[in-house]
């Protein structure tokens, strides 16, 4: 009788997403929207932003006057038409929000052949590449310190931004080359003749290193919400299957 009962549910057991991998293109996107201020308070602009997790290329974005699954559900459209997305192919990771749960994308996901995969509801950190990219984004010093004016505005800098990261931008987290050369597969090439040109630098000038060079190998596997006890997970065909049957 001491103890405080509240109007709320009961609290249920979530369990950690499933543990995804990616090792190679197209294979595994995250998704989420963030907030774009305007001049008047209170209303905001939404930019669908969708990126590829291997490559970290933002493979399609967006910006709305509002929040809408069917609006998701087109961009995703958009994307699986231009990246030549076959069914079977592609899961899409996301936050619990009402767009990324809502029954037009959920059904615009299963006629592409698209498998949904959820983060725990109030859990950012298992949605972190979506989240380390919007970070990166309105971190960066060009970040407009002004509301955006109006929908045109927004989506003008947009574009600007989306140019510099996929195309300039050297990701430390794939060897310093851009999102766009590994998406494309460039960077097998590009980290090879990396690697050469240190060793020859090395064997020209031993004394200028007191140790290996630089380790310009290519990341091969990228982990969504991988295991503590261990790294290893079954394949992406396998975890497709089992994430369709689980939807």
């Amino acid at each position: 009788m001491l103890q405080y009962r509240g109007a709320e549910k009961p609290r249920k057991p979530r369990s950690k997403p499933r543990a995804l991998q990616a090792t190679q293109p197209n294979q595994l996107f995250s998704w989420d929207i963030t907030y774009l201020p305007t001049e008047v308070k209170g209303i905001y602009f939404y930019l669908y932003m969708f990126i590829d997790i291997f490559s970290r290329k933002v493979v399609g974005w967006q910006v709305f006057e509002n929040e809408s699954s069917a609006l998701a559900g087109e961009v995703m459209k958009d994307i699986c038409l231009r990246e030549k997305i076959g069914k079977n192919q592609v899961i899409l990771h996301s936050d619990n929000g009402s767009p990324m749960k809502g029954a037009t994308l959920l059904v615009t996901l299963q006629a592409l052949g698209v498998i949904p995969s959820f983060s725990r509801p109030a859990v950012s950190n298992d949605n972190p590449f979506a989240e380390s990219f919007f970070k990166t984004m309105k971190y960066r010093p060009v970040y407009p310190i002004h509301p955006f004016r109006d929908l045109l505005a927004a989506r003008n800098w947009v574009t600007t931004f989306m140019h510099w990261y996929n195309e300039e931008h050297r990701h430390s987290a794939i060897q310093f080359v851009t999102p766009a050369q590994r998406h494309a597969g460039l960077d097998v090439d590009l980290l090879n003749r990396r690697a050469e040109l240190y060793e020859a630098a090395k064997a020209k000038n031993p004394n200028r290193w007191s140790g290996s060079t630089r380790n310009w190998t290519r990341t091969g596997i990228v982990h969504l919400n991988p295991d503590n006890i261990t790294r290893e997970s079954l394949n992406h065909e396998e975890v497709y299957q089992e994430l369709k049957l689980a939807a």
